[in-house]
């Protein structure tokens, strides 16, 4: 049955905005990729909550002001991923949408964390990825508003406005829904 979907609004740089009838989380997901065997995105607006050892990276003592830590999905939470907007790497990095690149190189991971004036970096762990036509399925059911990404929307709002920001931006109904609180209560 889900064969055949459509699956030509999904591709790689949009952004899946949790609709809050259905997803109370406010979840903002990158699509990095899709295609008939599945799909998988990062989770750009949550914070990581577990602590990352020092060994690995230390974010506050970063030469680079531009770097933070995000927790991608609960797919594959210990590999890290990172999406930048160097435009050094191309050859070594997925482009994403303009400015922005998905890689994993980490000899340029650790030249960017140690240059005062390096590119804006978001560090993930984990991320969320779907099977064949899961996704599908649920942007047919409600669940996901599509809007294309910019490196702005990363690098630019901070996270835990990033939801409603972006619904303000696609106006009409979708601005009316970025007023509704997180805490229903208070309706």
């Amino acid at each position: 049955m889900t064969q055949n979907l459509p699956h030509s609004h999904l591709t790689q740089g949009t952004l899946l905005i949790a609709n809050p009838d259905i997803n109370s989380f406010r979840s903002v997901i990158l699509l990095c990729e899709h295609h008939e065997e599945g799909s998988f995105g990062l989770l750009i607006n949550k914070p990581l909550t577990i602590k990352v050892p020092e060994e690995i990276i230390d974010i506050h003592q970063c030469p680079n002001p531009h770097i933070e830590l995000r927790n991608g999905g609960p797919s594959q939470p210990h590999q890290m991923i990172f999406l930048h907007s160097s435009t050094t790497l191309r050859e070594q990095a997925a482009k994403i949408c303009e400015d922005l690149y998905l890689s994993g190189d980490l000899p340029f991971l650790q030249q960017a964390i140690n240059d005062p004036n390096g590119p804006y970096i978001h560090l993930f762990f984990g991320c969320h990825s779907w099977g064949p036509g899961e996704l599908e399925q649920e942007f047919l059911e409600g669940k996901w508003f599509l809007y294309p990404a910019t490196s702005s929307h990363l690098f630019q709002i901070p996270p835990e406005k990033l939801w409603r920001s972006l619904l303000k931006e696609m106006g009409g109904k979708y601005a009316s829904l970025s007023t509704i609180p997180e805490d229903l209560s208070l309706n």
